[in-house]
């Protein structure tokens, strides 16, 4: 019943509110009559008696009035009023002057009619009237001085010349549709509290388009906003020297440090939606020197808004990648998920929380995260829970992947139709001291997993792999390299018996940015303590990738895979590791070596200078999507892979990790140490792109 009073109550306001504005539109229609009737009659015709002029009022009066309501014209709120309103106003007040002019035809009494040219006057005079009365509202309502907006004098006086209703600026706060979070993670609380009392920042607004004319409308109008827009920048010649909303537009080429300190710039935000990373990078390398904090204005239609809100928030490091982030999702793909019971080992870690979260997307019938970590798969859940509520059909079960019974259970409870294995130790370093837990996770893990999509006969089985696992020099690579020798001889040994039951296939990608562990959360850390920040050598190059990238390449592998495939990305250039700790640094405001410095701490136990993709660059197969590869080479029979397991094994009841470390040199054939990859790391390919 409280739901019921409360939206009777704003209906009787907005009533209330389109009733004012008719009331003030009246008066209009009366000078206008008054002035064309009464105190202007034309010499040609005899003057309307008053009676007359009175019966001209209430026939216009219904006529404009009823069609305006006919166009639903005082239904709009007049503070949000742009061309569909006066368009909408035109037309109706069009057809109230036909039908006016109609009516003067068929009044019986000859001198109470007037001619077509007065029936076209009041109409128009009338109209310019309304519309002049709407956009000197909000005129006032946008660009008035916001010291005056705070005297109830003054909002009372413009409710009384133009008929509308001045909002209170207190009252304004929630309707004000930009989120301005670039000051961090802080609540809207502290940000409104923020926004009221900190000074204001002057804002130059790099793109002159649609886009950041929205933008610069928004801020202007916002009293809550932390910015005051001072200039645009476009590169559009033809801009230059002209004005928006009174904010003067500067040529890109005119736009120096100069020249923005001459207009007080304090910060710059790109307004550029769907901007390629190479104009990114381009505009960020132009703009770094002016020492103005850099920003970026996402808009719905902007892809790196997931929520569709509009936002000014930090230039992130994602979008220095050198190259567009890759959309792999395609309707086949989101097809090939849609009503299949998926199940996402790891899926409590970095990738497999994402791989749930594209999957939850795709309609599955239903969805099984599977980790060891409780809290992490907690999270998941309850963010998908959130998000999906009961249309959604999603279990958790805490496992490890080196329990074989409980793994039984599971693929017997549920008999997955898709298995993403994404668990796995993955931390170099700690691999490095942890040798016989790295095998006995990512290898033996991987083997139970493999085994059970056999057993209960998964279509498809797709096993998350690393760019370490070529040519490996590390424990962790090595286990991963291990791992695909193993799911390419299952795929092998099927299709050599002509029974392929389940497809299998791996993924191989590079560094994911974001990630736990990844390089760009310990630099934030390191440069949020002030420095240093420590990198192992300055010469190390690394492919990246984004979160979303690296799922979507897994997604969409798994749906072409036809079985036996080892898929890999182009990922472009690769980065060197010292050129993308000094750009962190200089996101934050901050310059390299002066205000935050980078130091070398040495090599690890097992790295090495540079990453690779593939093992045979020049042998590839391209898919039809053209940054995906796929390398074919003749996988290990079922005696030897099991002939390399039974070592393991062995090794592995001894709970040495030199003893482990040295069998795994021995049956995966590429391991080898760091110092024989490094010695020759200057002449790679790799090493080769990143110069170019």
């Amino acid at each position: 019943m409280l739901f019921v009073f409360n939206k009777t109550s704003e209906e009787k306001k907005g009533s209330g509110r389109s009733l004012t504005a008719v009331l003030y539109d009246l008066p209009i229609l009366a000078i206008a009559i008054f002035i064309f009737l009464y105190l202007n009659p034309s010499s040609l015709v005899f003057r309307l008696r008053l009676v007359y002029i009175v019966l001209q009022f209430i026939i216009g009066a219904t006529c404009i009035f009823g069609m305006r309501f006919a166009f639903r014209v005082y239904r709009q709120i007049l503070r949000y009023g742009g061309s569909r309103l006066y368009i909408r106003l035109i037309i109706s007040d069009l057809c109230a002057g036909v039908i006016y002019y109609i009516i003067q035809r068929i009044i019986p009494e000859h001198s109470a009619r007037i001619n077509f040219l007065r029936v076209v006057c009041i109409v128009a005079f009338d109209l310019l009237g309304a519309v002049a009365a709407r956009l000197i509202y909000q005129y006032i309502f946008e660009y008035g001085s916001r010291r005056l907006w705070s005297f109830p004098v003054f909002r009372k006086t413009v409710k009384l010349f133009t008929g509308l209703y001045l909002e209170d600026p207190e009252n304004r706060a929630s309707d004000e549709g930009i989120r301005l979070s670039a000051n961090g993670g802080k609540s809207e609380e502290s940000l409104r509290e923020l926004s009221l009392n900190a000074d204001r920042h002057n804002l130059a607004i790099v793109g002159a388009g649609r886009i950041g004319a929205l933008l610069a409308k928004e801020l202007m109008t916002n009293q809550h906003s932390a910015y005051v827009p001072v200039c645009f920048i476009d590169r559009d010649s033809a801009k230059s020297g002209r004005e928006i909303f009174g904010i003067p537009v500067i040529a890109e080429n005119d736009a120096a440090s100069d020249k923005l300190k001459e207009l007080n710039v304090e910060e710059i935000v790109f307004a550029l939606p769907r901007m390629r990373a190479e104009r990114k990078t381009e505009l960020y390398e132009r703009y770094r020197p002016t020492g103005c904090r850099i920003l970026v204005y996402d808009y719905p239609l902007s892809q790196t808004n997931e929520f569709g809100k509009r936002t000014i928030r930090e230039f992130n490091i994602e979008e220095l990648l050198f190259r567009d982030a890759k959309e792999f999702m395609s309707d086949e793909v989101m097809r090939f998920y849609a009503d299949k019971v998926v199940l996402v080992t790891g899926g409590g870690g970095s990738i497999g929380s994402e791989l749930c979260r594209q999957i939850a997307r795709m309609h599955p019938r239903k969805l099984i995260l599977l980790d060891v970590y409780e809290n992490g798969a907690y999270d998941v859940q309850q963010e998908l829970k959130m998000k999906y509520g009961s249309t959604l059909a999603l279990d958790v079960e805490i496992c490890t992947v080196t329990d074989r019974e409980k793994l039984d259970r599971i693929f017997e409870t549920y008999k997955p139709d898709v298995v993403l294995h994404a668990a796995a130790h993955k931390h170099v370093p700690l691999m490095e001291h942890n040798c016989v837990e790295a095998v006995k996770n990512n290898v033996f893990g991987t083997k139970n997993v493999v085994d059970c999509a056999v057993k209960y006969k998964v279509a498809n089985f797709l096993m998350v792999s690393t760019d370490k696992a070529v040519n490996p020099t590390n424990i962790m690579g090595a286990t991963k390299r291990m791992c695909e020798m193993l799911v390419m001889s299952k795929a092998g040994e099927q299709a050599k018996s002509g029974d392929i039951t389940t497809k299998f296939c791996a993924t191989r990608f590079g560094n994911v940015l974001g990630s736990n562990g990844s390089v760009v959360p310990l630099f934030k850390k390191q440069i949020a303590a002030g420095g240093p920040i420590t990198i192992t050598d300055r010469r190390i190059i690394r492919y990246f990738m984004t979160i979303p990238e690296a799922t979507q390449l897994v997604l969409t592998c798994g749906a072409i895979s036809s079985n036996g495939e080892l898929f890999a990305l182009d990922m472009g250039k690769p980065m060197p590791i010292l050129e993308l700790a000094e750009n962190m640094v200089r996101l934050s405001g901050l310059e390299p070596y002066k205000d935050i410095d980078i130091v070398e701490t040495g090599l690890r136990p097992g790295e090495k200078l540079y990453e690779e993709l593939l093992i045979n660059f020049e042998e590839l197969d391209k898919t039809d999507n053209d940054m995906i590869y796929v390398e074919r080479s003749a996988p290990l029979s079922e005696s030897e892979i099991s002939d390399k397991l039974a070592v393991l094994l062995s090794v592995c009841k001894t709970q040495d990790d030199e003893t482990v470390r040295a069998a795994l040199h021995e049956t995966v054939p590429t391991f080898k140490t760091p110092e024989e990859v490094n010695r020759t790391a200057l002449e790679s390919r790799e090493f080769r792109m990143s110069q170019a």
